[in-house]
């Protein structure tokens, strides 16, 4: 019965967020209010914040979504595998599978929730807070090889920034009309220069 349970309360999460970023795609993210989105997803406005404290985050669960992404790949990585080459090893697949979250995809609909995005201020203060909270988590998984304390919290804020600026240049380079096929083998050395970098570090 809970995981039934569960299962709708998935299916209304995902179903509010999906009425919600039409409505943001076709009338701009500041001109919907939370009243329309609810009234579109046929929830209370009660219901609607229970699912999605704030507004922003009717746009970022995709993003929340990974908030542990890092850190899971690092606690589950394979014996003998180290953690920045597992999380390298995840991202290059990312990049095969045209996986949103590292900027090369050129389906429309992806393109066009990235201009939401990145044309919402707000949208973006948001994403940066998600990324505080993936780095938190990475720390607290590097831990265990690094320590706990500094040497963690600096590895896991390189290697976030480090992704975050690989899918940034990826969805620049595709939002200005460029192919994902076009732009995959610069993806990909870019990916192995900064995976590079964070392991050898920087050189003069």
């Amino acid at each position: 019965m809970s995981g039934l349970r569960e299962r709708k309360k998935r299916q209304t999460y995902e179903a509010i967020s999906e009425a919600a970023i039409a409505l943001f795609l076709d009338k701009g993210f500041d001109r919907v209010s939370v009243a329309e989105v609810a009234a579109a997803a046929e929830v209370s406005k009660p219901t609607l914040f229970r699912y999605f404290p704030a507004k922003e985050d009717l746009v970022l669960h995709r993003f929340a979504d990974h908030r542990d992404e890092a850190a899971r790949v690092v606690r589950e990585r394979p014996r003998g595998t180290g953690p920045l080459g597992a999380l390298h090893r995840h991202f290059l697949d990312g990049l095969a599978r045209r996986d949103p979250v590292t900027g090369l995809s050129d389906e429309p609909s992806v393109l066009a929730f990235h201009r939401l995005l990145y044309g919402t201020p707000s949208l973006v203060a948001r994403l940066y807070a998600y990324q505080g909270e993936a780095e938190a988590a990475l720390a607290a998984a590097l831990g265990p090889v690094l320590g706990a304390g500094v040497a963690a919290r600096l590895a896991a804020g390189q290697i976030v920034a480090v992704q975050r600026v690989l899918a940034e240049e990826n969805w620049r380079r595709i939002a200005a009309g460029a192919s994902a096929d076009a732009v995959e083998p610069d993806a990909v050395a870019a990916a192995e220069l900064a995976f590079r970098q964070l392991r050898d570090g920087l050189t003069e």
